[in-house]
């Protein structure tokens, strides 16, 4: 058997995977694919603590209420990208509507990815408040009061 410890997680590996912010090992959310709910009523279902270092991920009533401001940071981070890459691969002119073809093309792509930005706003405003632990096995989780 090897002592060697174990090697740490990718910081942004374990946010794209959404993994708890202290262990990078445990998942947060109790089903990996944010789209199988057709209603989508389970997109938030979520562990209480973190299956692998039992970190508390709801720190207290509304915390998560913050996570409008990331949602908003990514949605207009994904929109700046999408106006760029329409410039640079098909332009913008006064002179037709291609401007207006990318709003479309920006709202839809804004609308399907919603749940996913969702999920990743929670991953990246908990990070905020909970860093990562190489020795999670032998300290206890943070507590917030």
């Amino acid at each position: 058997m090897s002592t060697q410890p174990s090697k740490t997680p990718n910081y942004f590996l374990s946010i794209f995977k959404m993994n708890c912010p202290r262990c990078r090992r445990g998942k947060m959310f109790t089903d990996n694919n944010a789209y199988r709910s057709i209603s989508l009523k389970h997109i938030f279902d979520m562990h209480d603590n973190c299956p692998v270092c039992n970190q508390k991920y709801d720190m207290e009533p509304g915390f998560w209420y913050g996570t409008a401001y990331v949602s908003y940071a990514l949605a207009v981070a994904i929109s700046v990208s999408t106006f760029v890459a329409w410039w640079v691969l098909v332009g913008i002119s006064t002179e037709d509507n291609r401007i207006f073809y990318w709003l479309t093309i920006n709202a839809i792509a804004l609308i399907v990815l919603q749940p996913w930005i969702m999920r990743l706003s929670r991953v990246i405003y908990i990070r905020f408040f909970v860093s990562y632990d190489n020795d999670y096995a032998k300290s206890d989780p943070k507590e917030f009061e």
